[in-house]
């Protein structure tokens, strides 16, 4: 006879083998749309009588993808492949947010005030930004829509109404405002795990709010927070069009609620696409904001996408498609200084924003590593000793959790005040945060110099100093340490990030629902909050991309998106090349892309690069993908890889990456169409590699008229003997007259990372 705690295993293993074969999960389901029968009206008919139950389906994709996703356990999902009309199923993605005086410093003046007798001001009136993020806070005055003319007839959207939203809130700045849970609610169980997160387009997370005004919000005066960088705050597009699409929720943003807001945006009719968020680097097929980024650029919509937070580390960036403008963060020439006068008599320079009463002018004790465990030089909940800490101004390391959150972590043991201090992880780079107590933050240096001091005195003091808001910083801008980097894992051949934009300490429009810090305990409230990320440079470009739309509303999304990448720049306001953040080094373009982006330039870059949908297909071939996974992207009944390139660098892009692998000798052709003046001349310029020859032909490139198109070759050759292990050479090759430079950076390397 079995004994009686045999019987509990055997029953707990049973259990256990039920529950991990009938535990149901989001899938998303790619389906041969061709094959749908005649007997069925509609494919969502169709696909609904697939499922074993109607309510298993969660969104029916047109646009963005062919295909439905649905809440299925394992068992029906192997079913559904035993169909020849199902072509994929894959577990619906989970991604993040990227984050953590902008006008001026991008030269924006009025929106460009007067272009070649066209008001920018007017023209972007009919130029819609569609935001998918966390939402919107509606009564927010950057969506304050006085003199704006009637809504374009173009749009087709809607602005939904919810529990906490009324569709009224919605006006001539704000045309749109949905929601997409589907896929967060069966991922959390059926409902919503936070109380204040409802079906609805309600911003209670304020990421969703700081975007959509950072790229399109109406000009404010006398905008701050708590005090800081006073002044007119405004979009980059301050005549533009806002529609948002809420797909970001507590638990992150689902791939299902991505694609079906795309979808949805897509036959709105939005012009631009911003997406402040994303995930780690998968395959095009599996990618589903490439996949439906893929769908509007085929449809006339330029899509922006946040590089990433994953910085320093190589290899890190994220949103890689060539389709879709990949955005790094970089610094503004504005700071928050602060300081902390040590006993010792030495003053460390660091920033903050925090924005209530002083500390006065008696120093405090300093603690460094003094707690209940080995994590408190971090601060992590529960670390600190309150009987160590009390009275005291605490140093605390950066990672592991928020920033912020290490500052109420002090606060909440009795702690006066705080200095949180870099490691070798974020660098030299800094980061103001609005703390609930008196606090700064410094870089590694000054960081190392701050620990040692504490350890080694017998009485270490600080005060803390803060002093506002200081212009003109110099250098500036600098990459961001957090700014993610390549090379692209994806496409190596493909140089990522593109661009940088401004990213770090930026100020837009905030939520009411949630304090500046995003804290529980939070309590205070403001219209407009500094943020940091390359969730905060994406919208940057979106914005500027609906003003070049507006300039030039017959070009193509490549095209604007070249028109940004070949006019950036890569030297700062001292007129020194861009500096990283992360060590002070000089940067390169596997930080920086193509540079930081100028707008006034990109208006009349003189040449673009234009890429058609066919040349991507050409592209896709060219990665050795199936048919089947070529269709996915592409969404055509079939494809013809018969003219595909020889090597996905081929690609006509405004940017180089030549990874030689085994070979000596790489040769790219591109071809520029000229959008300047009739009867221009340009000439080559090689900025060359200390290990490889660049030769192109021909050195000169004469345009009789607007709209016509020339080409060139690269022949990029590796110096003899050179073996580089995960080693990168970069330079550039410009095409110049008097009046325009177009500038593609070109990065090399010798193995695959």
């Amino acid at each position: 006879m079995a004994s009686s705690s045999s019987i509990t295993t055997t029953i707990t293993i049973l259990f256990l083998f039920l529950l991990n074969t009938t535990a149901k999960k989001t899938y998303i389901i790619r389906v041969k749309h061709s094959d749908k029968p005649e007997s069925f009206l509609t494919h969502h008919d169709w696909y609904t009588s697939q499922l074993q139950s109607q309510s298993s389906l969660l969104y029916t994709y047109t646009t963005s993808f062919h295909g439905f996703s649905a809440y299925l356990d394992s068992n029906e999902a192997d079913s559904l492949l035993s169909s020849n009309s199902i072509l994929d199923i894959f577990e619906d993605p989970l991604y993040t947010l990227h984050t953590t005086r902008t006008p001026e410093f991008l030269g924006l003046n009025s929106e460009f005030g007067v272009y070649t007798g066209q008001d920018l001001a007017s023209s972007s009136n009919g130029v819609i930004i569609g935001v998918l993020d966390t939402g919107v806070w509606p009564e927010s005055k950057s969506f304050d829509d006085t003199d704006m003319p009637e809504i374009p007839s173009k749009w087709k959207g809607e602005c939904e109404s919810g529990s906490d939203f009324d569709s009224k809130l919605c006006n001539k700045k704000l045309i749109g405002a949905r929601s997409f849970s589907k896929g967060f609610q069966m991922a959390s169980g059926g409902g919503f795990s936070s109380k204040r997160e409802s079906v609805s387009p309600r911003d209670v997370d304020g990421h969703g709010t700081h975007t959509s005004t950072t790229a399109a919000g109406s000009a404010v005066r006398n905008a701050s927070f708590l005090g800081y960088a006073a002044g007119t705050a405004r979009g980059m597009a301050t005549h533009a069009r806002v529609a948002t699409y809420k797909v970001c929720w507590s638990s992150g943003c689902f791939g299902s609620d991505i694609l079906a807001a795309m979808d949805r945006a897509i036959l709105d009719g939005v012009d631009v696409l911003s997406l402040s968020l994303g995930g780690g680097s998968a395959p095009y097929y599996r990618d589903t904001i490439a996949i439906g980024s893929f769908s509007a650029m085929e449809r006339g919509v330029f899509v922006s996408c946040s590089a990433g937070n994953s910085g320093p580390t190589r290899a890190s960036v994220a949103n890689v498609a060539p389709w879709v403008m990949t955005v790094g963060a970089g610094t503004l020439d504005r700071d928050f200084p602060a300081f902390a006068n040590l006993g010792n008599g030495k003053r460390l320079t660091g920033v903050s924003l925090y924005s209530g009463e002083g500390m006065g002018t008696k120093p405090l004790e300093l603690v460094y590593n003094k707690g209940n465990s080995s994590s408190s030089n971090l601060c992590l909940p529960g670390s600190l000793d309150s009987g160590i800490v009390r009275g005291k101004i605490v140093v605390c390391d950066r990672g592991v959790n928020a920033r912020v959150e290490k500052g109420a972590v002090v606060r909440d043991a009795g702690g006066l005040g705080m200095i949180m201090a870099n490691t070798a992880a974020s660098g030299e780079e800094l980061v103001a945060d609005s703390h609930l107590l008196p606090a700064i933050a410094v870089g590694k240096k000054t960081g190392d110099l701050l620990r040692e001091y504490v350890k080694s005195d017998a009485n270490p003091t600080a005060v803390l100093v803060f002093k506002g808001t200081v212009l003109d910083v110099k250098p500036s801008p600098v990459v961001a340490a957090f700014s993610s980097r390549g090379p692209n894992t994806v496409t190596p051949e493909i140089l990522k990030p593109d661009v940088i934009g401004p990213g770090v300490n930026i100020l837009a429009g905030w939520s009411d629902a949630i304090g500046p810090t995003g804290l529980e305990k939070d309590s205070r409230r403001t219209q407009f909050n500094i943020m940091s990320g390359t969730s905060m440079s994406c919208p940057h470009i979106s914005g500027l991309a609906g003003l070049l739309k507006a300039a030039h509303p017959e070009w193509s999304p490549s095209a604007i998106k070249s028109a940004l990448m070949t006019t950036a720049y890569v030297l700062d306001n001292t007129n020194a090349p861009l500096h990283d953040a992360a060590d002070n080094s000089l940067s390169n373009p596997h930080a920086h892309g193509s540079g930081h982006v100028d707008p006034q330039k990109a208006l009349s870059p003189g040449l673009v690069y234009d890429i058609s949908t066919e040349e991507y297909i050409r592209f896709l071939c060219s990665l050795d993908y199936t048919v089947d996974h070529i269709v996915a992207i592409v969404k055509r009944p079939s494809v013809n890889c018969s003219k595909k390139f020889s090597d996905p660098g081929q690609l006509n892009y405004p940017s180089f990456s030549v990874l030689f692998g085994g070979n000596r000798v790489a040769r790219y052709t591109r071809e520029v169409t000229n959008v300047g003046a009739a009867s221009s001349v340009y000439k080559v310029m090689v900025n060359g590699a200390p290990s490889v020859a660049i030769s192109v032909k021909p050195s000169k490139l004469a345009f009789r008229s607007v709209g016509e198109k020339k080409r060139y070759t690269v022949t990029f050759v590796s110096k003899k003997g050179v073996s580089m292990t995960n080693k990168a050479e970069f330079g550039s090759i410009t095409w110049s007259n008097p009046q325009n430079e177009v500038r593609s950076p070109v990065a090399f390397s010798w193995n695959r990372f």
